[in-house]
């Protein structure tokens, strides 16, 4: 018995509107990396996670409970869960679905990753701790339209008050968001929008050859169908000496994650990354993924098949093993 769309899609908007995000984490957890690398206050460009990465393993956790919650007499009670989250202003979500703090380390480390890149391609940026905010993906994914307009003009309002002109993103659905879907939300919203792969891609030296192992790549749907974001992570992987492989459907015909359908469709999102997990394990033990959405739902399906890592992983991995090369802490 799966649980009712209506409710589903009703927490996550609750959340929205009460807390800004469709899963409420707390702004000075979710910007600790950013304090540990000393990173400045606001400027003119900064680092945007929309705490993605952060948020994921709540979701990769909700999801599981929500299977089990589906398969139990207690699917039928969707509408006092929903009550009871909005009693608790969105904090009761959040606390049932807290993932592992292996799972959480282990997502936080991308932020992290994505700075100490930027810096050694001579790249600084500044960062909005308790401002950068959650872009409203998954509730515009769902369909809660004027949520996340009026989350759209807070996150603008953000920029202007720290002086943004640009924005690095560290995640597929956030740049999205912020590059594709707020011009239509925010009338005259002029922040220029880049992913950090498009920014190190500019700073990218030649190929080399393959010694940092071989892996296939993953490609998020969004990246890829509406961002136009696919030679440069594979340019990237390349320069790092990394052996690109590519999958039975890839670039801009790329199959999905099954995520984030597992919110509503939770069978038909495991249907879907099983099909992937069985296409890439057919061309390589090693994965990159570029997308916290895909890694987790990925992982969660692959078993001992696949070994599924970021790509800002491979790519810090390549840097600190080059000689010559140093990656600032």
């Amino acid at each position: 018995m799966a649980l009712p769309t209506r409710d589903v899609v009703g927490v996550l908007s609750d959340n929205m509107r009460m807390r800004g995000s469709v899963l409420p984490v707390p702004a000075r957890r979710a910007s600790r990396w950013a304090r540990r690398l000393g990173l400045p206050m606001g400027g003119p460009t900064v680092l945007y996670t929309g705490l993605m990465y952060q948020i994921i393993p709540y979701i990769g956790s909700l999801s599981r409970l929500q299977a089990r919650v589906a398969a139990s007499p207690l699917a039928r009670f969707g509408g006092l869960a929903r009550l009871a989250n909005r009693a608790s202003r969105g904090y009761g979500l959040a606390l049932v679905a807290r993932p592992s703090r292996q799972e959480q380390a282990e997502l936080d480390r991308v932020p992290g990753n994505v700075v100490r890149l930027l810096r050694a391609a001579g790249v600084d940026v500044g960062y909005l701790y308790e401002d950068d905010l959650y872009t409203g993906a998954l509730a515009y994914d769902l369909g809660s339209d004027e949520v996340v307009a009026s989350h759209a003009r807070r996150v603008a309002a953000a920029f202007a008050r720290h002086g943004v002109r640009e924005v690095i993103t560290i995640d597929p659905h956030t740049t999205n968001m912020l590059r594709s879907v707020y011009p239509k939300l925010v009338e005259g919203y002029d922040v220029r929008v880049r992913s950090y792969l498009e920014v190190l891609a500019e700073h990218a030296g030649e190929a080399r050859a393959p010694s940092a192992g071989r892996a296939v790549v993953h490609d998020s749907c969004v990246f890829a169908r509406y961002e136009g974001v696919l030679d440069q992570p594979r340019r990237l992987l390349a320069a790092a000496g990394v052996e690109v492989l590519e999958p039975l459907q890839s670039g801009r015909h790329t199959w999905c994650c099954g995520g984030p359908a597992e919110s509503l469709y939770p069978e038909k999102a495991a249907a879907v990354a099983g099909e992937r997990v069985a296409q890439l394990s057919a061309v390589a033990r090693d994965c990159v993924t570029m997308c916290p959405i895909c890694l987790v739902s990925l992982r969660q399906a692959c078993g001992a098949r696949l070994a599924v890592r970021d790509i800002s992983e491979y790519l810090l991995d390549a840097r600190r093993s080059q000689a010559g090369v140093g990656v600032s802490t």
